[in-house]
Parts: C-alpha cells; sequence; structure tokens
C-alpha cells in the first residue's frame, strides 16, 4: 500500500520520479541541497533524442581521449590527476571500448531512450506542460566531406542494429534545408525521431504539476545520511532534521558517490562538466537544433531563446568557470553558421554531468537499505530518460510488472 517516499534530488530524474509515485498514491517529498531544477536540468541543450543510443565507450575511445591529454582546447578534456585519482573508472571505460560492449550497452540505452520518447508525449498532453516542446529532428552537420561521408558507417550500424534511421542530405540539399548554415558544407543526417524542448522551463512546470499533486519540494535541504533500523533507513538525516520515509529514492546525479558510504555501496560516477551559453535568437535563427560532430558543439533555437552548449570536462569536482570552455561553444557556432550569436548574453552556465564508465544509468535497490532507491548515472541523458526513469522508479517501489527491463541497469554488473 502507497506510503510516503522522500525523493533525495530535485533534478529532472528526480522531478518525473516523483510525478510518477503522486500519480501512484504515494505522498512524496523532495528534497535538493540547492535549488530545485537548478542543475543540470536547468540549462542543457534540452534534446530528448532517441538517435543518442551509443555510448562514449566504443571502438576508438582509448585514442581519443589519450589526445586530449595534450590539445588545451579539446571538446572532450581529460585532467591527467582526475585519471590518476579514479584508475579504477578508466580502467572500465577501457575495458568497454570494444564492439561487443557498445552494441549491449546500446541496447540498453534504447530501452531507457525509446520509452522516455513515447511518455514524453503522454505527459506533455495529459499535464499541458508549456515547454517550448518540438518535434522537428535533430540535425547532424558535417563540414568536410571525409567526416561526411565516415558518419555514414555510424547511419548504416544504427539502421541495422537499432532499426534508428537518418534522413541523409548532400551539400546542396543541407544548404535548403536548413538556411541557417554557412554555405558549403558537406552534408548532414537529420533524425526525425527526436525532439527538443527548454529545460528550465520544463521544471518550472513540472513543478507546478508537482504542487498541485501534493508534493512538497524542499530547497537548500542537504541530506547528510540516513536513520537506519533492521536494513531500512526510516528516515533522511538533513542539516534542518530527520525526514520520515517508508522509502526513499536516490536521484543525486553527480553528487551520488558522496553516499557511497551511507548507500553501501561503489557507485562509480564521474562528474563530467558540460558547458552553454543562452542568448536572444540571432536575426538568421536555425530551424533545427543542430549538432556539429566535428567540433562536438550543439546548437539549440527554442521559441524564446537560443543556446550553445556541450564539451566534455572530467576535472573531479571542481566548480569554477573555465572560460575557454566557452570559447570551443562560439568559436564553433562561427564556423558554422551565418549569424551565430546575439546580444546580450543571458546565461553563461556549467554543469556536472553523472558519468559511469558503462555508459548505463543505476536503477537499483542499495544493498544495505531495502527500501531505497537509487536513480542516478545517466550520462549526458538524464533529460532524454527521465521519464522512462520515473516510471521505473514507481513500478519498482510499487511492485508492479515495469514495463521496461530494470536489469541491466542493476548494482550487480559492477561486481
Amino acid at each position: 500500500m502507497p506510503g510516503r517516499v522522500v525523493v533525495v534530488g530535485g533534478g529532472v530524474v528526480g522531478a518525473c520520479s516523483a510525478y510518477y509515485l503522486a500519480k501512484a498514491g504515494y505522498s512524496v517529498t523532495i528534497v535538493d541541497r540547492a535549488k530545485f531544477g537548478a542543475a543540470c536540468s536547468h540549462a542543457s541543450c534540452g534534446y530528448v533524442c532517441p538517435s543518442h543510443v551509443l555510448p562514449l565507450a566504443m571502438p576508438g575511445a582509448i585514442w581519443s581521449t589519450l589526445k586530449t591529454l595534450f590539445h588545451r582546447n579539446s571538446p572532450l578534456k581529460v585532467r591527467p590527476g582526475v585519471v590518476l585519482k579514479n584508475l579504477g573508472w578508466f580502467l572500465g571505460f577501457a575495458r568497454r571500448c570494444n564492439q561487443r560492449d557498445m552494441l549491449a550497452t546500446g541496447h540498453s540505452i534504447q530501452a531507457l531512450l525509446n520509452s522516455s520518447r513515447g511518455l514524453y508525449d503522454e505527459l506533455l498532453r495529459a499535464e499541458r506542460l508549456e515547454c517550448e516542446w518540438e518535434t522537428k529532428g535533430l540535425l547532424f552537420v558535417y563540414e568536410t566531406p571525409k567526416h561526411f561521408e565516415h558518419y555514414l558507417h555510424t547511419d548504416e550500424l544504427l539502421r541495422r542494429e537499432f532499426a534508428m534511421p537518418a534522413k541523409r542530405f548532400d551539400s546542396s540539399e543541407l544548404a535548403a534545408l536548413e538556411p541557417a548554415l554557412k554555405a558549403g558544407m558537406a552534408g548532414g543526417y537529420l533524425y526525425q525521431s527526436d525532439a527538443h524542448l527548454r529545460p528550465d522551463k520544463l521544471m518550472s512546470e513540472l513543478r507546478r504539476v508537482l504542487l498541485n499533486l501534493g508534493v512538497e519540494v524542499r530547497e537548500n535541504c542537504e541530506v547528510t545520511g540516513f536513520v537506519k533500523s533492521d536494513g531500512k533507513a526510516t528516515a533522511v538525516s538533513t542539516k534542518s532534521g530527520d525526514i520520515t520515509a517508508d522509502h526513499i529514492v536516490i536521484a543525486t546525479g553527480a553528487w551520488t558517490p558522496l553516499l557511497n558510504a551511507e548507500l553501501g555501496c561503489r557507485i562509480p560516477i564521474q562528474p563530467g562538466k558540460g558547458y552553454s551559453l543562452t542568448m536572444p535568437r540571432p536575426a538568421v535563427c536555425p530551424t533545427y537544433p543542430l549538432i556539429f560532430e566535428e567540433h562536438r558543439v550543439a546548437v539549440t533555437p527554442f521559441a524564446s531563446g537560443y543556446r550553445l552548449g556541450s564539451t566534455m570536462e572530467f576535472a573531479g569536482y571542481d566548480d569554477s568557470m573555465n572560460r575557454s570552455r566557452l570559447s570551443i561553444l562560439t568559436d564553433a557556432a562561427k564556423h558554422y553558421l551565418r549569424d551565430p550569436l546575439a546580444e546580450p548574453v543571458q546565461e553563461e552556465w556549467w554543469g556536472w554531468r553523472p558519468m559511469t564508465f558503462d555508459g548505463l544509468p543505476v536503477i537499483d535497490r542499495s544493498p544495505s537499505m531495502g527500501n531505497v532507491l537509487i536513480a542516478a548515472g545517466h550520462n549526458m541523458l538524464g533529460l532524454s530518460m527521465a521519464t522512462a526513469t520515473g516510471k521505473l522508479v514507481s513500478e519498482m517501489l510499487n511492485g508492479a510488472k515495469p514495463h521496461i527491463d530494470p536489469t541491466p541497469y542493476g548494482l550487480k554488473r559492477f561486481g
């Protein structure tokens, strides 16, 4: 019978978990160490992208990663000291850079992505969420013929293994499809299954819906541990006092490893810092959300604005703003777009993505507390996987038949 659930973490995964739990009849409280929706759920590029089935760990990724150690402004940057301090994580990543593991992981990623894509349609329709939802697809743009033709192998693999086709556009077709691009691009691939939204507006709307469902939201409430009894947690301990609960959901993203000792397991998450810039729409604004794959930079045209984002920096829990990373975004936009920037810049932002070495999230019970469920480690796809994760969390707590198999996201895979 439904009882009281405390969801630790007010990001998009925590919010969606709270939503499905409240709809299932639970009394839900969300607690967050800062503000609801203020971390990685705030200023990402907003993609809901079933096309992103392939993990970072793939053949050739080791060499690509090693090269970043010597390139000052590579879109993917790994600090040598972080590697030495977290050697087990990076060795785990290296072991999975093969075709067999890539495909197996990809199918488990796809299960969450496909479920989430459909659930977003249902959620937005049922709750009338105003978050600038658009279903135009996602356009990968290539500058050079070499990289454009090379991507054909990936396109064929996605078609064959994942039934995920893209529509291919040659240079002239691409220019007609997206006039915001500079002339002379080699070509592009459009994934028509993908969608996008404005993340901060989604979180604002989810908060409205959650409050209407009776969910309590406590901000600036840092969890320090649990009150335990007979293999269960009876409350979460915070700096403001204990909050009793029948069940607890840990949706703390990149912060999750800081609770490892309390959870009774080692969750291998590394913070991968991403950046974004938000500004008004330029005079010549792209129609489609774009990914410049050769430069690893993304562009999202919202109805109310315009965002450049991406890059990946493994720098530990470094909370400084590295302005050279912002330059990677603007330089790439100038490289590809006729009208790349607009004034004023409304927000310069960074956030920690919760990166697991195998590319899969953890959605499983704590081995030391049977009523504590962990839902974290969604890598760069937290927004894309949030609705499916939230529904799965509710099903697992409620004893219902899971709508997708949770086995691939279990802790046992880490040994």
